[in-house]
Formats: structure tokens, sequence, C-alpha cells
């Protein structure tokens, strides 16, 4: 997963190019849960066997350790390019992450979904999953506790506030829908100044 050689390319979020397999896996998880998806569903819905399907990946455990891993390619790869942009000032660091998870989350809708069946994951596949989460959780906590010790936010727990914003942007695969009265770039910006208020952004000292 890349994004444009232009400055602002981490915001573009192009459609999602995914095994024909795995696209309808997603389908078939999002509809129904993992618990209620099966690999005769998934090769029926293809039009394949279950032979076939098979020679392509090992069971629906593995699809979903594979649509999860390319969910956190996106995100990561355009959370970093945000940041690079950023540079090191923490209230655009904070800002341009937000942007980007809700972009993502917003134009990705049935992917960023997937968060929710992690719970599915064996625990294996579930700590490789975790583990990039967390680099996500990571680079917001960082950005916080940045901007705390520059005195440009004051809230007295970061650590709380980076699970808070994370799980704020996660929340809008839920409820938005393209067509609505407000755009995945309008929205994006919106989430990101809620974040700056959820830790206490001190107006005149930055963004």
């Amino acid at each position: 997963m890349t994004v444009s050689d232009d400055a602002s390319g981490w915001r573009e979020y192009p459609p999602l190019e995914l095994h024909p397999l795995l696209a309808l896996a997603l389908d078939e998880i999002v509809e129904h849960g993992y618990d209620g998806t099966s690999v005769r569903k998934i090769a029926n819905r293809a039009g394949v066997t279950v032979p076939a399907l098979y020679y392509h990946f090992e069971n629906k455990q593995a699809m979903l350790r594979e649509l999860l891993d390319h969910a956190m390619r996106i995100v990561l790869t355009h959370a970093r390019a945000a940041l690079d942009e950023a540079g090191a000032d923490c209230t655009a660091r904070l800002s341009a992450l937000v942007e980007a998870i809700v972009l993502y989350t917003a134009h990705h809708r049935d992917l960023a979904f997937l968060d929710s069946e992690r719970r599915s994951l064996t625990p294996e596949n579930r700590a490789h999953y975790v583990a990039q989460r967390d680099e996500l959780e990571g680079e917001l906590r960082d950005a916080i506790r940045g901007g705390v010790a520059q005195g440009v936010f004051r809230t007295p727990h970061p650590d709380e506030c980076g699970r808070a914003i994370l799980s704020m942007c996660q929340g809008v695969a839920g409820w938005f829908r393209p067509g609505g009265p407000v755009d995945e770039a309008t929205m994006a910006r919106r989430y990101a100044d809620l974040a700056l208020a959820t830790v206490q952004h001190q107006k005149g000292t930055g963004r």
C-alpha cells in the first residue's frame, strides 16, 4: 500500500485492492460475523469449490488474518506519511494522525469494522494484530505525551486519552455513510478538533 508522492497524498484512500476471495470473505464477515461465516459460504458466493478456495487460503482464520493485515498496512502507511508531513509539532502530529485514521475508517468502513473481530483470532494471530494496532495507538500516545511536555496539552491522563481517541476514530465505521451531509474530509477535520479538545489543547500555543 503506497500513498501519493504529493504532500497531502496520505489523505487519499483509493478503492481496496483485495484478492477476489478475500473481498467476498470480507462481505460475508461484515454481514454475518466471523462465527456465522463458513468457508463453504465464501466458496459458494465465489462460485468455486471448497478445495479451490483452500488452494489460495489455508482456512477461514488465514483469511481473517490477511484482511486484518491489509487493514493495518493501509492505516499505518497513511499514518506514517501524515506524521512525516506534520513534523515535530505535537499539535500538528495529533491532528494529522486523527485525520488519517478517520479518513481510513470512513473510506474503508467494512475493513475497519473487522477490528471488532480480533477476538476471533487465534492467540498467535491476535498477538500479531495487536502489535500492529499498538503501534498506531503508540503514535497517538507519543504525540499526546509530547504535547503535555511542551505545555500545549493539559490533560493529566495522556495514555487514556490516546486509547479513547483511537476508539472514537474507529467508531466512525459504525455510522458514517458516504453521500451524507458531511463528507469524509470534513468529518476527519472535525474529529481532529475533538481530539484536541480531549487532550485540553491550549489555543494560542499551537494549531
